[in-house]
Order: structure tokens, then C-alpha cells, then sequence
């Protein structure tokens, strides 16, 4: 029945929003994502938070590759919220979220008390690296209505990826803002566990062992070891490239086969944003992450020169 009420709610708000004002318009469509949101928020077992581009997709490939190993289910398709519990009731509903169109919806802009209560897992990457993967997924993958929607650059905006970073609606500055909001309430949330996408790209078997214990399993080398080699930057652009994930929709699949800026699964480089800059520039935004962003996640360069100091006496 929800399925049903989901579609036709969908199908009224597009046709509503062909007679509003833009914004209107846009406020609808918040709405509609925000209530659906809601919904998987009151079923679910787990939450999984993060700002877009930390990894999401990546993790949950890993999760689902999990399962699959743990309870014999198919390989090509990816865990959604209760997809893998209709196969098998044991497995919890999880409810993997960017934490904007919920908040929208129950009013809590201002603080995470949504979260209090649930069993949240948190996935954080540093904010340079997610800028600049946002850039690719602004330039190459986003439906120009999203972008409207949420207060990205104009969808044919001719910007370099130093004024997309820069940008005061989706840029550097509010991916900070973001990881603050999270930073400043950790300590309500009940049942948390942060998870960084370094820590994964360093050894995910063992930072996912720790996802699998928080999920209420327990932790299996072999079948860890598989899934990280299941998930491999490598494994999963050839996969992507293959439309491997069909039966999942459009979450695992490249826009443009011969354009490695198009896929899903692009570089997963630390600390690739360096790349991208020139010197003067990439000192402005490690200046930025250094005076803004509240030292809780190890990406500031005080903090990170603490732990290479730690690192350097053990």
C-alpha cells in the first residue's frame, strides 16, 4: 500500500508543480522527499548519515556484499531500505539518508534530534575531497531540477572547480557547516558510530568490522576480506562500467562509459583535492577547514599533526 501512496503522491506533485512559481515549486518537491524520508525514518532498524559524496554508495555496496555473503542472497543487487528484509526477515531495515529533506520535514534544522534515539551511523570524509567530488557530480551526473531544487550553481554554469569549492550555496563552506551541526551534538546521539572514509580507503575489512558489529553481527574475516575485495575501487568501476547493479536503478551506473568523470566510482582518492588546485589555493582551503571546521573528525591539520606525532612515538 505505501508503494502506491509513494507513486501517487509523486505523480501529484510533478503535475501540481507544472502551476506553481519555481520556488513554490521546489518547497513541494522538499515536502514530498522530506515526508517519504520520514516515513523509512519511522520503520527503520539503522541509520545511515553522511553529507553526498562521503562514500555512501561505496558502503553500501560493502554492507550489501555482507549480507549477501551471510544469508546467500544475489550479488547484483544492491541493499535499498527493506529490500533485503523482504528476502529475508533477519536483516534489519536501514535507512541511508543525507540528512537534509528530513530535517526539512520534522523541523529540526538546528539540531539532530532526529537522532537521539535511533542507531546512527555517521560517515564523514574530509570536506576538500568532498567539494571537489561534488563538482563531478554537479558537472556530470545531477538532473538539473536537483540543482535548481537545492541551491547548486545554475545547471549550465561554465565554473571551474576552485568557484564550484567557493561556492556559497553547495561549497566548501557548507559542508562544514554541516559536519559542525553533526560535531556539536555527537554526544546525544545514544547509539552512534562514526566512520571515516580514510580510515576505510586505509583498510576497509577491519573499519567494516566494526559497521558489522554495530549492525548486531558478528564480524567474519573471510567474509569481510571478500567484500572489501568485492568493493574495490577497481572491481566496482569495472562493474559500474558493465551496469553490473541494473536491477538497482541508476545508483551504481556511469553516465557516459567513455567518461571516467561520469561514474559513480570516479578516483576515491585521499586527499585527491590537491589535485585540482594550485598551491595558494589548496592553502585557502586547508585555511578554511582550519578555522571553521570544529576539531572532532581529524581533518584539521592540528589534529592531524597530533596523530602523525602519536603515530611517530608507538
Amino acid at each position: 500500500m505505501h508503494a502506491v501512496i509513494k507513486r501517487l503522491i509523486k505523480w501529484l506533485v510533478r503535475a501540481i508543480k507544472k502551476f506553481l512559481p519555481e520556488e513554490q515549486g521546489h518547497k513541494l518537491e522538499r515536502w514530498r522527499r522530506g515526508r517519504e524520508e520520514f516515513w523509512k525514518y519511522k520503520q527503520c532498524d539503522y541509520i545511515f548519515a553522511s553529507y553526498g559524496k562521503s562514500g555512501r554508495t561505496w558502503v553500501r555496496v560493502m554492507i550489501s556484499r555482507y549480507y549477501q555473503l551471510v544469508y546467500k542472497l544475489p550479488d547484483n543487487i544492491l541493499m535499498g531500505f527493506d529490500n533485503y528484509q523482504r528476502l529475508n526477515r533477519d536483516i534489519p531495515k536501514i535507512f541511508f539518508t543525507h540528512d537534509n529533506y528530513l530535517r526539512q520535514f520534522t523541523g529540526n534544522l538546528d539540531s539532530k534530534r532526529d537522532f537521539y534515539d535511533k542507531k546512527t551511523v555517521l560517515l564523514v570524509r574530509d570536506p576538500r575531497d568532498v567539494a571537489v567530488s561534488q563538482f563531478f557530480q554537479w558537472k556530470f551526473r545531477m538532473r538539473p531540477d536537483k540543482k535548481s531544487m537545492n541551491n547548486y550553481p545554475e545547471h549550465d554554469a561554465d565554473i571551474s572547480v576552485y568557484d564550484f569549492v567557493k561556492h556559497q550555496g553547495q561549497g566548501l563552506n557548507h559542508i562544514i557547516d554541516f559536519m559542525n551541526a553533526w560535531a556539536t551534538e555527537l554526544d546525544k546521539i545514544e547509539n552512534l558510530l562514526v566512520v571515516r572514509y580514510e580510515d576505510l580507503r586505509a583498510d576497509a575489512a577491519t573499519e567494516m568490522a566494526r559497521v558489522v558489529d554495530f549492525l548486531g553481527m558478528e564480524p567474519n574475516r573471510e567474509y569481510l576480506e571478500d567484500m572489501a575485495e568485492f568493493a574495490s575501487v577497481e572491481n566496482l568501476r569495472k562493474k559500474e562500467q558493465e551496469n553490473y547493479f541494473w536491477r538497482s536503478g541508476s545508483r551504481v551506473q556511469a553516465k557516459d562509459v567513455n567518461d571516467p568523470n561520469t561514474y559513480k566510482v570516479r578516483k576515491a582518492k585521499v586527499g585527491g583535492f590537491r589535485d585540482y588546485f594550485d598551491d595558494d589555493q589548496v592553502a585557502e582551503l586547508s585555511a578554511m577547514v582550519d578555522s571553521r571546521l570544529l576539531p572532532v573528525f581529524g581533518y584539521t591539520s592540528a589534529e592531524q599533526q597530533s596523530t602523525a606525532a602519536q603515530a611517530s612515538e608507538s
